[in-house]
């Protein structure tokens, strides 16, 4: 059975009745065009031995642009040949310079070392002497000082720029002074906190070249999003010119929107998304079909790979067969995947969205999305993973019960008719913004008169030396301090501790075999908590906090945990406000409470236990809500969970409005705030110093209420479910009905305006 067959094996099957639609996305031919006047014709004939006889459309504007002098940034789908567009102006360069020099950034190792073979590939064809290097912290001692003076092409991530070439610049003088064009390639990834990161990356980077005189072009490339000028001006504080209009060919695609069935009507409870998902993807695999899973978390890549494997065993396939890939795998092992996946021998793999971005994972033809993936620019992402030119494929998008993703399963229209998201970042976050002022410091003086980005320096670098971190003389502020600053910021996240998992199952042998972000190590890496990695169950020994190192044992259980987390919110300062709407400066504290075990298979609750943390708190910008009283008809009790029903779509529909995932933002409630003193309800940026998402929410309001209300207004339960305001409180609750004339209230009270 092939992926068309499959197609037409779930609409004729009794699980037809589970789609909510079917779109089929006709195959497009190529569009081409002529070589642009100006590539040496050594290029041309190496293209003409690869088989490329002629440029895709954007290909040839692409490259006649940047021939041109212009910063462009291409936007094309995935598999368009958006490589092309970058490698050969550069190598067209280094054939009319031989010193020209070329830096080229990839959010990571794995895209670098993909690139590294394309790219050599086209120099082979040259027959000259272009040397091509990746650098990363995989390169070895001794190939590092070739690369620093004989690299052409320099490729690494912004990581490795940040922490191990800017601080050390001195050692790249030939790099920096010939450096003519700096490449970052999927640029869509550089949004929130990574992306405020890697913008304050790019203006130290800037501020080097400028030290040995040079003033490199920027070329950037982006799968789907909406502002692509916008956000790459902001990454690189100059103007880039869009190409986004692919000539490139694409298979035809079927796309399928799969609503498990309901299977308690009150409640509005639908059949499980993860299980629904393993028995569609398992069908594929059992029909050798070449299969993508994309899963919402890392947990649930975990359970997924558990459950997959079984399956296989059934259909006679090996484990090896199956296997996961996510963050906190170590290297070895995701190069491992990806070449199984090149070589077909690996048929089924389970991610999270790091597989969105653009490995060559082969050719894959079906592609299986757990729940709604956040974005309308992921989801084509992960669509855009299987296919190929000559044969159709298969994309199925599993709702699962959260108010999102039913509200895109009930709305394909909308789905198809928006444009994807943009992509929001916000450089100046001053804890973002402090710490590259510290590691640009200690890379060269700041003189008095120096920007960095917009933000005024002299406050900031006043209080760095009343810090004793730097020290004025004249008009020059200088690094005194001893530390290293750039080892002590990760790009991200806003602050830098990453937990080290430990693995002291046998003594004698102790391995690191994964790290994981703070925050969430204080829900998935808490004492006794069950972490599951490649497929295997791990228990929490002891997670020691000050050290940041959670010591694990494998065992086999047969469930694993959740956590529960406590917030509290305090109102620090308002920005701006318009009627019931405000948008300002809040402190968020937070603490884990409480673990439940939940059984495999079944997924019910079978024990609990305390967890045992210091709380932590973090301040950022925040949109809310307040509501007079008397908004809604009902008992105290019925309007505590109406309101709590109204934060919870609004908190799952808010990503509709921006590039991110539900779990970028944070929801608070007070049926009586102590700042307003009317029931409120805050949205938050879950990331210090916020990147901008509250702003956004605050001037989308009025379109944000409407879709929440039609989500509630639209689901078929009777009192509120998972998928409107969230499970009931209890029958009879009445917290759908209050829901409802809260939304009403606000949609009836907002100014009409943006």
């Amino acid at each position: 059975m092939n992926a068309a067959q499959l197609v037409e094996w779930i609409q004729t099957g009794e699980h037809a009745r589970n789609i909510q639609s079917i779109h089929r996305l006709p195959a497009r031919p190529a569009r081409f065009a002529e070589w642009p006047t100006g590539l040496d014709e050594r290029i041309v004939n190496a293209m003409g031995q690869r088989g490329i006889e002629r440029p895709y459309t954007h290909q040839a504007e692409a490259i006649e642009r940047i021939l041109r002098g212009e910063n462009c940034v291409v936007v094309t789908p995935t598999a368009s040949g958006k490589t092309l567009c970058y490698n050969l102006p550069v190598l067209n360069a280094i054939l009319s310079d031989f010193e020209s020099r070329a830096l080229y950034l990839f959010p990571t190792k794995a895209l670098a070392q993909d690139q590294l073979a394309e790219l050599q590939g086209i120099v082979d064809g040259l027959h000259v002497g272009v040397k091509t290097y990746t650098y990363d912290g995989d390169t070895p001692a001794n190939a590092r000082r070739v690369v620093k003076q004989a690299g052409h092409v320099v490729i690494t991530n912004p990581d490795m720029l940040h922490t191990g070439i800017l601080p050390n610049h001195t050692q790249w003088h030939r790099l920096f002074a010939n450096l003519r064009f700096i490449v970052i390639d999927e640029m869509h990834v550089y949004r929130g906190v990574f992306g405020s990161h890697v913008a304050n990356v790019i203006r130290r980077l800037k501020r080097v070249c400028a030290h040995y005189g040079s003033s490199p072009r920027f070329i950037l490339a982006s799968a789907s999003i909406a502002n692509p000028e916008d956000l790459a001006s902001k990454l690189i504080e100059d103007e880039a010119t869009a190409i986004v209009d692919s000539g490139a060919p694409v298979g035809e695609k079927h796309l399928i929107f799969y609503n498990p069935p309901v299977v308690n009507q009150a409640l509005g409870i639908r059949a499980g998304s993860i299980n629904t998902a393993r028995w569609l993807a398992g069908q594929t695999i059992a029909n050798r079909i070449h299969t993508i899973v994309f899963a919402r978390s890392r947990l649930s890549v975990e359970i997924l790979l558990r459950y997959l494997r079984e399956d296989a065993h059934r259909a006679y396939l090996p484990e090896q067969a199956i296997h996961g890939y996510r963050g906190g795998y170590l290297p070895n092992e995701r190069r491992a995947i990806e070449r199984g996946l090149r070589d077909g021998s690996i048929i089924g793999v389970i991610s999270t969205n790091a597989l969105e971005l653009g490995i060559d994972v082969g050719s894959l033809d079906a592609c299986v999305m757990v729940g709604y993936p956040g974005t309308v620019a992921s989801t084509w992402q992960q669509v855009g993973r299987v296919g190929r030119r000559d044969s159709p494929s298969l994309a199925i998008l599993v709702a699962s019960s959260n108010p999102l993703d039913q509200f895109v399963a009930r709305h394909p229209d909308y789905f198809f008719s928006s444009p994807v998201e943009s992509g929001l970042i916000n450089p100046d976050n001053l804890l973002i913004l402090m710490s590259h002022v510290k590691c640009a410091a200690f890379e060269l003086p700041f003189r008095e008169g120096d920007r960095f980005g917009s933000a005024p320096l002299d406050e900031l670098l006043t209080r760095l030396c009343e810090e004793r971190i730097l020290y004025r003389s004249a008009d020059c502020w200088y690094w005194m301090a001893e530390a290293f600053p750039a080892q002590e910021v990760s790009l991200r996240s806003a602050a830098s501790e990453n937990v080290v998992i430990v693995d002291v199952t046998d003594p004698t042998n102790t391995r690191v075999i994964g790290e994981m972000d703070r925050p969430s190590a204080s829900t998935m890496l808490h004492d006794e908590a069950i972490y599951l990695h490649a497929g295997r169950q791990f228990e929490v020994l002891r997670l020691d906090w000050e050290e940041k190192k959670a010591f694990v044992r494998s065992v086999e259980a047969d469930y694993y945990t959740d956590a529960e987390l406590a917030v509290r919110l305090a109102v620090l300062d308002r920005f701006a406000f318009d009627g019931q709407r405000s948008w300002g400066e809040v402190s968020v504290t937070f603490l884990a409470t409480i673990f439940k075990k939940i059984k495999l298979d079944t997924h019910e609750n079978v024990g609990w236990g305390k967890i045992r943390l210091p709380e932590d708190t973090f301040h950022t910008s925040a949109f809310w809500l307040t509501l007079p009283r008397g908004a809604a008809e009902g008992s105290p009790s019925e309007v505590e969970h109406g309101l709590a029903g109204v934060g919870h779509v609004l908190a799952q529909v808010a990503p509709l409005f921006l590039m991110c995932s539900p779990g970028d933002l944070g929801i608070y409630a007070e049926t009586r705030s102590p700042y307003t003193d009317t029931p409120t309800l805050f949205l938050y940026d879950a990331i210090p110093g916020g990147v901008g998402f509250a702003e956004k929410l605050y001037h989308s309001h009025d379109q944000l209420i409407q879709a929440a209300y039609e989500v509630v207004r639209a689901c078929p339960c009777d009192d509120g479910c998972p998928s409107c305001i969230g499970a009931p409180a209890g029958d009879g609750d009445g917290a759908k009905a209050v829901a409802l004339d809260l939304l009403r209230g606000l949609l009836a009270a907002a100014p009409r305006h943006g």
